[in-house]
């Protein structure tokens, strides 16, 4: 599950983050998570709540997700298509001659503090 990996990852980039801006507690992460990168959103939300309970600046941090499309690009008709959708074969020339333009992405988007005191 490399979900657990990629969770103490953010966890302990957040936590960074928090330090070097003396936030005691960060009230949301958003991650931007491409929807071919292979991450399982049930299973990073699990281990999200397990693990943000271990550092005081993300105990009760709100995990936020967005999806970002996967789209592929035909090197022949120079079309971009969905990727879930119709997979390496362009729909438009049924070239095999594509390659992933975006959909494997995994970025920590924000990091929000609501209030500081």
């Amino acid at each position: 599950m490399h979900e657990l990996g990629v969770t103490f990852y953010v966890v302990r980039d957040v936590k960074k983050v928090a330090q070097e801006n003396q936030i005691d507690k960060i009230d949301f992460v958003t991650l931007e998570i491409g929807e071919v990168s292979g991450v399982i959103h049930e299973q990073l939300i699990d281990c999200w709540n397990w693990a943000r309970k271990k550092e005081k600046e993300t105990e009760t941090t709100e995990l936020k997700i967005e999806t970002l499309k996967a789209v592929t690009f035909c090197e022949d008709c120079k079309s971009e298509y969905e990727t879930v959708v119709y997979g390496k074969i362009c729909p438009h020339c049924q070239s095999k001659k594509t390659y992933l333009l975006r959909g494997n992405e995994f970025n920590i988007k924000e990091i929000g503090v609501y209030d500081n005191p």
